[in-house]
């Protein structure tokens, strides 16, 4: 099977394209605070552990298996007041860091390629489980569809992405739509076996026409 990256993870950079993203298999583990933190850093643990084992348990089935696709997140507050900084930080009015991290709310994932499916998922967290050293966060297993979305590719460290979402933002508007849901990053680079400055992550916004 191929180890090309589906088309909806290519976008050139500084350009905002629109994508359709289709209903997809998701591990997940939610979580909440700085994404520095270690709760943060065992979700990504156990969705490599799960998604890795899926990977090796189709390849011994079937010869051959997808890749494994990229680590994704959702990224949202609850909070009123931080929600509306999140905004400003859209229009270019406020910083990223502006936001206690603290009231910071994620969804980490990975979305699992055909043929891939439910049970043979569960599977895989069952013997991930199993074999992992120390206790890992538990890992979802559902089906979502973000639809229509817009996205653009930073080249960069992750807190300099700020004028990055400005762009983008300003990008949805000029197509004439508005963003709805939630901020959505694909961590197309390796921050453990790239330079900062080399990182790239896919911002994307699922968007719906003005009006």
């Amino acid at each position: 099977m191929t180890a090309v990256l589906p088309e909806r993870y290519r976008t050139r950079r500084g350009q905002v394209a629109l994508v359709d993203v289709p209903e997809l298999l998701l591990a997940s583990v939610d979580g909440a605070g700085d994404p520095n933190g270690p709760e943060f850093a065992d979700a990504v643990r156990a969705l490599y552990g799960v998604s890795y084992t899926a990977h090796f348990l189709v390849k011994k089935r079937a010869g051959e298996a997808p890749r494994v696709l990229p680590l994704e997140g959702l990224w949202w507050v609850d909070d009123h007041a931080a929600s509306d900084t999140f905004t400003r930080v859209a229009i270019g009015e406020a910083a990223v860091d502006d936001v206690d991290r603290a009231l910071w709310r994620w969804r980490a994932f990975i979305v699992q390629p055909a043929p891939l499916d439910e049970d043979l998922l569960a599977e895989a967290v069952a013997a991930a489980a199993r074999k992992a050293t120390e206790p890992l966060p538990a890992v979802q297993v559902s089906r979502w569809c973000e639809g229509l979305s817009a996205q653009l590719l930073h080249v960069g460290p992750y807190a300099e992405e700020a004028p990055s979402i400005v762009a983008l933002h300003e990008g949805i508007a000029a197509l004439g739509y508005r963003p709805r849901g939630r901020h959505h990053e694909i961590y197309l680079g390796d921050p453990r076996r790239s330079a900062p400055e080399k990182l790239r992550t896919l911002l994307r916004h699922p968007v719906e026409p003005l009006g």
